[in-house]
């Protein structure tokens, strides 16, 4: 069964605000790969939510690699998979950012 994609406000303004340095630093060809790779890896999570690994088992926290700068933080619910955070692996530990 399909589940519905759900962004919370934190996992959208990180994700808007990632498109917006891309954007200034790299250009528009970047970005567009960027937000297309996120898109396709949300749809695949959609499909099969339990591919990413486990970040905090006692949270039910997820957490998928888009780039190797840009992980994506998740929760699998009955019905939804709740993007909860975008987080960018260059500036610390990821699992003490969530």
């Amino acid at each position: 069964m399909v589940k519905e994609i759900v962004w919370t406000k934190r996992s959208l303004l990180k994700f808007n605000r990632i498109i917006d340095f891309l954007e200034k630093r790299w250009g528009k060809n970047v970005t567009k790969s960027f937000v297309r790779k996120t898109y396709d890896i949300v749809d695949l999570l959609s499909h099969q939510p339990f591919l990413g690994t486990i970040e905090n088992e006692k949270l039910g926290i997820r957490g998928f690699l888009i780039t190797k700068h840009n992980r994506l933080f998740y929760r699998v619910t009955e019905k939804e998979i709740i993007l909860l955070n975008f987080f960018d692996t260059r500036s610390g530990d990821s699992r003490s950012k969530i």
